[in-house]
This record gives C-alpha cells, structure tokens and sequence, in this order.
C-alpha cells in the first residue's frame, strides 16, 4: 500500500516559511486521496476550514504538547496541533492499541518552525498502521525530520517482525 503526509504551511501561515506561498488545501487534500492511506497536519485555529475539504472518512487525531511555544498575548496557548487521517488497514484485535492522540513536545532549532518530532512520527506511522513493504512518501520534507524517522521505525521494525520486540520505538 501507499502512503502519504504532507504538513505544508498551515492556511494564513505561509509568512513562517522560506517560500512564503500559501498552498491550496482543496488541490492538497485531492492529490492526498490517490494515496491508499494519509495524513495531514494542520492548526487548530485552520481545523474547520481544512476539514470541510476532506472526505468524510477522515478522523481527527491530536498532538499534544507538553512543552510549546508560549506567544505573549495568546492565552490560552496553542499546545495541540490536529492531524487529519485516513487508513485503508484496520489495527487487528492482537496488535498494540495506538490512540488517536499523542504528547510529546515541539522540537527546537531544527531549520523550520513547526518541524515534527521523532515521537510524533512514530506515533503517525503507527496510526496510519503502515506494514512492510508499504511506501511512504512525505510532501513536504522540510527538515527532513519525517524521512528520517521513517526509515529509523522501519529498521527498528525489522526488529519487531523478528519477534523480539513490540511497541514503538523510544
């Protein structure tokens, strides 16, 4: 199966980032469904607008943040960030039951504001339930962050499909 993730610059928000081009979530969510499987990152403050463009089948996950980016004058803080998924796969009675929310924290001096932590991205190949042999493709690779935690949860599968361990990887 194929699978996706794109976080681009969240609507309004394309000022944070080099390009500084807004990206057409309508077109996005379009190419995002030739995928067997996806997700998409989005804001809290963009949620109705970017859901209202997906297909009825999606869910709606939430990363939490412990430690975030506390903006003077924003009370409350914006310490959860909302995902947008779909998976073909369902998770079998005898697997690991993954929530549909994970906490971890922002990371810090990674190149781009907003870059995903490794926590995060197991927790989203996790969800998305991506088995050997799957393809994943990020679409907006930004740091790299989520290519690189990729292929570090694949080589920690490996392990996994062995049967000496089960869970994600710390």
């Amino acid at each position: 199966m194929r699978f996706v993730f794109a976080d681009p610059p969240y609507p309004g928000m394309a000022h944070f980032y080099p390009e500084k081009q807004e990206v057409d979530h309508a077109d996005l969510i379009r190419q995002l469904e030739v995928y067997d499987g996806w997700a998409l990152s989005t804001a809290s403050t963009t949620l109705q607008y970017v859901i209202a463009l997906c297909p009825q089948d999606v869910r709606i996950a939430a990363w939490v943040k412990p430690f975030c980016s506390f903006k003077p004058g924003v009370n409350p803080a914006y310490a959860w960030e909302p995902l947008i998924w779909k998976s073909p796969r369902a998770r079998g009675r005898e697997m690991v039951t993954v929530r549909d929310w994970v906490a971890t924290s922002i990371t810090l001096q990674k190149g781009l504001t907003g870059a995903k932590p490794d926590a995060f991205c197991y927790w989203l190949f996790e969800l998305l339930n991506i088995q050997s042999g799957d393809t994943f493709d990020d679409l907006f690779p930004g740091t790299r962050a989520v290519s690189r935690a990729f292929d570090q949860w694949i080589a920690a599968r490996g392990i996994w499909e062995a049967g000496t361990e089960t869970g994600v990887p710390a």
